[in-house]
Formats: C-alpha cells, structure tokens, sequence
C-alpha cells in the first residue's frame, strides 16, 4: 500500500515483487497522472487537493485507489472516478485500475498541499 497524498510521505510496502526503481517510476507517473486531473469548480488538482487517500499497486500492478471528494454531493461524484481510472491506466505497466470512493474519514482541508492553499488563497 502506497500513501501517494501530498500531505503524507509515501510509504511502500515491504516484500513487494516489482522491482524498487519501477515501483518508484510507477509511483511517480501515478502522482502526475492523479495531477491531470481536476475538480471543475476547485482551480487544484485532486491530489494537491488531498481527496486520494490511498494508491495500492499489487505485483500484479493492478492498481486499487481510494479517494474522496471535497463534499458527498459534489456533482461530479458520478464522473471523477472515471477521470481517475483514465488518467492512471494511461500510466506504462498499470495493468487495471479500480477507483473506490470513501468518505471516512471526510475530507478537510487540513489535507491539502501548500501548492493548493496557494492556488486558492487559503492562509
């Protein structure tokens, strides 16, 4: 299990099967992939914006991520695990995605990146 959140370092699971410099490759096309996508009424990606909670890559590289939204009845919460699907399935070697929406525990923005804080005056 990988936490990719802004806020959080990420943290690789021991003993996995893919080798350390791929995993850290994967890893860091996963975080640019999450970044392409977008909030349409937030002007921050949803990774600096801390709504993906967790990003686990099997040895399989399947790729299972939990992540939420600023608010349950947000109205693209029907659309953005799409978004997200797309965005890291584009990654090389991601073999599947599966997107779980979670709302434990709920977003605050106590999650967000500086860089998100800045994009949206949030001193």
């Amino acid at each position: 299990m990988t936490d990719l959140s802004p806020t959080h370092t990420p943290q690789v699971s021991p003993g996995s099967g893919i080798p350390p410099e791929e995993l850290d490759r994967m890893t860091d096309d996963i975080i640019a992939a999450l970044k392409t996508v977008y909030d349409p009424e937030i002007p921050a990606d949803i990774y600096e914006l801390g709504l993906i909670y967790r990003v686990d890559i099997d040895d399989d590289r399947n790729v299972a991520i939990d992540m939420t939204l600023t608010a349950p009845g947000c109205p693209v919460a029907g659309e953005m695990p799409g978004w997200v699907e797309n965005a890291v399935a584009t990654v090389q070697g991601v073999q599947s995605v599966k997107v779980n929406m979670v709302f434990d525990p709920p977003w605050d923005q106590s999650r967000m990146s500086d860089e998100a804080r800045v994009a949206l005056d949030m001193w």
